[in-house]
């Protein structure tokens, strides 16, 4: 049995969440770069300028790289060897939030109530968070800031099985195409494929902490996300929705068991503000 305190953990959760408010994965910097040289719009091309320098400033100054600094969603992966001592993980999880909300001047985004007073938590807190119990003795964290505006645009749908992959596919593309502008060009788009209703959301949200540009290992799924992303970008959204051929980096695709009558389907979009990054301990 090894034990981690938990003090251990949010000091290295604040940090991780302030390195993903400042700094966009390299993965999608890259393909922000290769997307510049196939662009076929010149407004598209100095969109995306604009988008790289901006990532370039809020790297080197340490700042936010967008106003909307994001909902905090993690996934964490308990090892079952692993003893958690000093407190309770999901208080210091907030904690660590609480902490880089005030120390990184991030926007305070979340509000307590849905529908009446929506007063605001003030902190970011509280933060959402999936545990999954696995073997070993490590404890992996995902973590994502998700923006209001992509999150907006998500879509998720409980087709039949007849439907079948046309009507998959027709579902993600509408998805991509109504978002449009909304969502902030070029994104990334995270589909859930099986499961239940709810389910299938988690897996499109899952889906978006994949490397840009690796498949899924099922090559029939690996051959889909790449039609897709073929098709998005055939869409005439463009960077920013000022028309152009990036309109998403990738299309990444989970899928689940599912039950004979069910067909979940749901789209998860990620603005280019792709902020997001993990770390094991």
């Amino acid at each position: 049995m090894r034990e981690i305190d938990v003090s251990v953990i949010k000091n290295k959760v604040k940090q991780m969440i302030l390195d993903a408010e400042y700094k966009l994965p390299d993965d999608f910097v890259k393909a922000l770069e290769t997307a510049k040289a196939f662009e076929e719009s010149e407004t598209g091309k100095e969109i995306l300028d604009t988008i790289l320098e901006n990532a370039k400033v809020a790297a080197t100054e340490q700042v936010a790289y967008c106003q909307d600094t994001g909902y905090p969603v993690f996934f964490i992966e308990i090892g079952q060897d692993v003893h958690i001592t000093g407190g309770n993980i999901r208080d210091a999880i907030n904690e660590a939030v609480r902490e880089a909300t005030k120390e990184g001047y991030l926007r305070a985004s979340l509000a307590y109530d849905p529908i009446f007073d929506r007063k605001n938590t003030g902190d970011n807190t509280p933060a959402l968070i999936y545990f999954d119990i696995v073997p070993g003795d490590r404890i992996k964290i995902k973590f994502a800031a998700k923006g209001g505006g992509s999150e907006n645009q998500s879509k998720q749908a409980m087709l039949k099985p007849a439907d079948g992959i046309e009507g998959v596919k027709k579902f993600v593309l509408k998805s991509i195409a109504n978002a449009g502008p909304n969502a902030c060009p070029p994104f990334t788009v995270g589909v859930g494929i099986g499961g239940t209703f709810d389910y299938s959301a988690v897996l499109a949200k899952k889906a978006l902490f994949r490397p840009i540009g690796h498949r899924h290992p099922d090559p029939r799924i690996a051959m889909l996300e790449e039609e897709l992303l073929q098709l998005a970008n055939q869409l005439g959204v463009g960077p920013l929705g000022f028309g152009g051929t990036t309109t998403a980096i990738d299309v990444k695709i989970e899928i689940a068991p599912v039950h004979i009558a069910s067909l979940p389907v749901a789209v998860n979009i990620q603005c280019h503000a792709a902020r997001h990054t993990e770390l094991e301990i």
